[in-house]
């Protein structure tokens, strides 16, 4: 970095870190089916609180829970984001990072939110593409890692439906045909769904997962600002899960309301379809809980104009209060600005008993909440359908003792052999999770 750089990205920082609040409430406070909801606190500036990008030094890793490991399944990576695994036990993962932003998006603001981005390991660019590992050995450890599909457009969810590889883009959904075992696509794509995108495209990644019978897509579709103050106009379509009749090709709002919605995956006893989301931001370090909720079939979640059902965002105007009135409460909150990203059911882990019925959730980490908040993954036990109980830490350690981030988790799947495979944007690898008495090569 020339040191010009160098000095404004540290005038910045400090500026605004001088600026903006602190929490008053534990993380745990705002934890759970019933958090707590203290009043907006909006400051001048937003409160900036960044754990610097540094990456893992020597043989430093995440710590895990007892009775558990953690080995690196895969390094040097290209800012790896999401994984999928094939039914043939290939893990793919999706190298990727946000669009370049217009010449619009480029006055002071933007500015500083492309330094605050940077610190954070957030300002690479996207590789564009997805990469395939297998480890053959079964050793623990990917031997083979090679390009599985590129020329994409900041690529995000994938999931195989039949013989048709879907991708969702940045702004769109395609398809590619695909053979079991297949190692590389070189053929060209068919794109079945236009996506919003666009020149902003604020909350660019879009998920995407595959019902039952794979007649159906559920993809997501974060929103175009943090409450809408880009006009409503701009968030035509988005802040929801859109649904896809791959048949007719048609498709419909499911729900809406969510501010930005990532992971998705189903509930095994109930079939419900769960998702976590990003709430706003920059009306204090307390508020407001991002959230892992089952989603009902044209339910209202409340953004932009409220929030955990009916508590009302000021900022926004004009309100809507026909909507405010239908809005749903989440099932669970998940901490203040936790940017939890990642989520899988817990079925076929091998790891623990702790870990049989539940959901394992990536927390990418916060940049508007002192202290920090996130930079974990976790899992929330179930019990007939529903969380049930505090949250676990399965992986920690992401931020040192300097306050730098080594890591930040994102995506996480359970593996056919039983562990949990996290990716890591920031370390540029992803982690393997096991049980303490399984063999794996050491790192």
């Amino acid at each position: 970095m020339h040191i010009s750089h160098y000095l404004a990205l540290s005038l910045t920082t400090l500026v605004l870190s001088a600026c903006g609040d602190s929490a008053t409430l534990s993380v745990a406070e705002g934890t759970g089916p019933t958090p707590v909801l203290p009043s907006p606190n909006k400051t001048l500036l937003p409160t900036v609180h960044i754990a610097t990008a540094v990456g893992w030094y020597r043989e430093a890793k995440p710590i895990v829970a007892d009775g558990l490991q953690v080995n690196a399944y895969a390094e040097n990576l290209k800012h790896p984001r999401w994984l999928y695994e094939l039914p043939n036990g290939d893990v793919l993962v999706a190298e990727t990072n946000a669009p370049p932003k217009p010449d619009s998006e480029k006055g002071i603001r933007q500015w500083i939110v492309g330094k605050v981005m940077a610190q954070a390991g957030a300002a690479v660019p996207s590789a564009n593409r997805i990469s395939l590992l297998q480890d053959n050995d079964k050793d623990g450890v990917a031997e083979v890692h090679k390009v599985f599909l590129e020329g994409l457009h900041s690529p995000f969810g994938m999931v195989l439906v039949g013989n048709h590889f879907y991708v969702a883009n940045a702004d769109s959904v395609v398809r590619y045909d695909y053979a079991d075992g297949q190692t590389e696509i070189t053929s060209a794509a068919t794109k079945v769904l236009d996506l919003p995108g666009g020149p902003i495209n604020h909350h660019w990644t879009k998920n995407i997962i595959a019902n039952g019978d794979g007649s159906k897509l559920y993809i997501t579709v974060g929103s175009n600002s943090n409450v809408a103050e880009r006009g409503m106009e701009n968030e035509v379509g988005r802040a929801a899960i859109w649904e896809f009749d791959i048949a007719t090709g048609q498709h419909r709002i499911f729900a809406s309301g969510l501010r930005n919605p990532n992971g998705l995956t189903w509930e095994p006893t109930t079939n419900a379809l769960w998702t976590v989301v990003n709430e706003r931001d920059e009306i204090g370090s307390d508020l407001v809980p991002d959230y892992l909720t089952s989603v009902k079939d044209g339910g209202f979640y409340g953004w932009p104009y409220s929030y955990y059902g009916q508590h009302i965002d000021e900022r926004v105007t004009p309100q809507n209060a026909e909507l405010v009135a239908s809005a749903l409460v989440p099932d669970y909150a998940l901490g203040p600005h936790t940017a939890s990203l990642g989520l899988t059911w817990s079925e076929g882990n091998t790891l623990s008993d702790n870990f049989k019925n539940g959901m394992f959730i990536g927390q990418h980490g916060s940049w508007n909440r002192k202290p920090f908040s996130g930079y974990k993954v976790i899992f929330v036990p179930f019990n007939y359908g529903k969380p049930a109980g505090k949250p676990i830490d399965v992986l920690t350690g992401f931020v040192n003792d300097k306050n730098e981030a080594q890591g930040r988790p994102v995506g996480v799947v359970v593996g056919k052999d039983g562990s949990l495979l996290v990716a890591d944007d920031v370390g540029n690898k992803i982690w393997r999770v096991t049980n303490q008495n399984v063999a794996t090569k050491p790192n």
